[in-house]
């Protein structure tokens, strides 16, 4: 029976059909239920928790915000802990963006940052460009906006008619892609795809494009090549574009640097934020920004038209100044792309299991990418169900993943992703990759693949 059919709770679950573990304490990688069971979280929750479970020092600095003052209205007054985490994000963030919108999840940070680069096209005078250009495969959230720019085609269903319509460019996702990665890239891997949709559509009706530099869940970590974003951005100058790097999963270090654009030498006009800006402690987003875009606004209509209830919150605040302070203090992203090789090292001998199409990734993010025949990389079925029935076999051999489907053609795909708290250990990694091999072949046996 699951925890909704049992009738004893009134809480309505994210997933209705299964049956769920009451976890009653974290402590470094590991949860634990109040049956004293464990699992060992290779995924952060959801490319969350960066730091660890159980840190006291965060813990306790939202609670003496609490009781100072938890709530104040982001239009009638300012704050030290809002004013904190500003500088410390404006401190860490490449080129002229300085400017913080802290808001409370991934969602409604990119759909500020959309909103914004619509405002500012229409304050400027240009009201022309109003189109929202975006990566297939690709994901940026679920209010409606946001799902608008996001391929996710089985998020996508249900509200068609609600959606706005997106430019939607192939995404660099060289499993997937003709050339596989390799010289002479196809359009959709060297960047051309992103400036000939731009001159399709007419530059002058192109507000911004949106993508995560690393692709998240919807790619499987897919990482494009070195040459892609500095010519995505050179397009993006050419035609007047404004580029938004969506870094709510790949960004606060999770792919070995604070922003995933920095090893590719580019900075976005605008960046959304979240996730780990607050290690999973509380709910906690940001939109960075240049002045020179956030001067048009205090020119003209006098601020971002997103009045959000729970923006520039103080206790949350509080928190993302504590985690970045922790995050800094313990050298953890620079831990992160320390171990990054070591991690990867060892998630290469998954490539040697049948089912495993492809394993990839940076820092500490990594897509494991399953196919019914790895020789021409066909996909399962979806009515297999292989990304949920291995993330099922995967919690009860004591492992936390994230599975994603249908990124191969928008139905069919199926992936597991990894992204660990930056402390993990060798030991645990190790772990890891031993639980993953268990899970995987668990779910070779319950949906009757012949190995």
């Amino acid at each position: 029976m699951t925890s909704y059919e049992s009738g004893t709770s009134h809480v309505f679950y994210r997933k209705l059909t299964r049956v769920y573990p009451r976890v009653v304490r974290g402590a470094g990688c590991w949860l634990y239920d109040a049956e004293g069971r464990s699992w060992l979280d290779a995924v952060g929750g959801a490319f969350v928790v960066n730091v660890g479970h159980g840190v006291r020092e965060i813990a306790d600095a939202v609670a003496r915000q609490a009781e100072r003052v938890a709530y104040v209205n982001g239009t009638a007054f300012t704050h030290e802990p809002v004013e904190e985490l500003a500088a410390e994000i404006a401190q860490r963030s490449p080129g002229d963006l300085e400017l913080v919108y802290p808001l409370g999840s991934g969602s409604e940070a990119v759909e500020a940052a959309l909103k914004l680069a619509r405002q500012y096209w229409v304050e400027l005078g240009a009201p022309q460009r109003r189109k929202v250009m975006a990566l297939a495969p690709g994901y940026h959230g679920n209010t409606l906006l946001a799902l608008s720019a996001s391929a996710r085609e089985h998020y996508r269903t249900c509200f068609h008619e609600w959606l706005v319509d997106v430019v939607l460019v192939p995404a660099p996702y060289a499993y997937r892609c003709a050339c596989r990665g390799a010289p002479p890239l196809c359009p959709s891997c060297s960047g051309e795809a992103v400036e000939a949709a731009i001159l399709r559509e007419g530059p002058e009706t192109v507000a911004a494009f949106i993508a995560e530099p690393v692709g998240g869940s919807s790619s499987g970590a897919s990482v494009p090549a070195p040459d892609y974003w500095p010519r995505v951005r050179a397009a993006c100058d050419r035609h007047g574009v404004l580029l938004i790097a969506d870094e709510v999963l790949t960004g606060a270090g999770r792919t070995g640097t604070w922003s995933a654009l920095a090893p590719y030498g580019v900075v976005p006009d605008l960046m959304t934020l979240g996730k780990g800006i607050a290690g999973g402690y509380v709910p906690l987003s940001a939109v960075v920004a240049p002045r020179r875009i956030v001067d048009v606004l205090a020119r003209g209509s006098g601020g971002l038209l997103h009045a959000q209830t729970f923006s520039h919150h103080a206790a949350l605040c509080a928190a993302g100044v504590a985690t970045l302070r922790y995050l800094r203090d313990h050298a953890l992203i620079e831990r992160c792309a320390a171990i990054a090789p070591a991690f990867h090292q060892r998630l290469a001998a998954l490539r040697e299991l049948p089912q495993v199409g492809d394993v990839r990734g940076r820092g500490l993010l990594a897509g494991i990418e399953f196919v019914a025949d790895p020789a021409t990389r066909a996909p399962f079925p979806r009515a297999v169900r292989f990304a949920e029935t291995f993330a099922a076999a995967a919690l009860e051999a004591g492992l936390v993943v994230w599975p994603n489907v249908g990124q191969a053609d928008g139905t069919d795909g199926d992936l597991a992703m990894l992204a660990p708290p930056f402390i993990v250990t060798h030991d645990e990694m190790d772990l890891i990759v031993e639980r993953f091999a268990e899970a995987l072949r668990a779910t070779v046996e319950r949906i009757g693949v012949v190995a």
